[in-house]
């Protein structure tokens, strides 16, 4: 017989870290939890409408998928609470962070420049690699208290940093290949 996929543990509101400490459902480190794993959906919906599209970078998107995992973890072992072994099983090192650097610079090398600022537009895949970029900075701005507070490590909130950079240049991309048109902001007239 197959494990029911609820637990009940969960009832009264407060849920386990990795290293088993109860906290509220509240707290930033599920706060942090949430929005990344709420990133890894949007990248997952981009994935699919560029795989639709025929995209090359669609195995990339997997990988930041399989990256935003080990960022959870890396969350969900606060380091108050950490013994040397959950440290040692969820680190999360900077090789990552340079990964997407390569791939933002290989990137932008094939792109026009920027001459304005460009609105979430450019089909179905770049406007949804938009909005994936829009979560990823908030799921930044979860994790950098914890990182300030010494709870998560530090490449984790230099990855989310890159990641909405990579998820930026890669909407371009997205449009360019596609022959879409990138949409730009225009002052209303007053």
């Amino acid at each position: 017989r197959a494990p029911r996929i609820y637990t009940r543990t969960g009832d009264s509101g407060f849920s386990s870290t990795f290293t088993g400490e109860r906290r509220p459902k509240g707290d930033r480190i599920f706060e942090a939890l949430g929005a990344t794993d709420e990133l890894s959906s949007a990248i997952g919906l981009a994935g699919e409408f560029s795989s639709e599209k025929g995209h090359t970078f669609v195995d990339q998107l997997h990988k930041v998928q399989c990256m935003l995992q080990d960022v959870g973890s890396n969350l969900a072992t606060p380091l108050s609470s950490a013994r040397e072994a959950h440290r040692k099983r969820t680190s999360f090192s900077e090789k990552p962070v340079l990964e997407l650097e390569q791939w933002i610079d290989n990137y932008s090398e094939q792109l026009p420049p920027l001459r304005a600022f460009i609105l979430p537009s450019g089909g179905r895949s770049s406007a949804a690699l938009h909005f994936s970029r829009a979560v990823c900075r908030r799921a930044e701005r979860c994790v950098v208290p914890l990182v300030q507070a010494g709870e998560a490590d530090p490449n984790v909130a230099k990855y989310l940093n890159r990641l909405s950079d990579y998820l930026f240049v890669l909407a371009r991309y997205a449009a360019m290949k596609e022959g879409k048109e990138e949409k730009i902001y225009i002052k209303p007239e007053p």
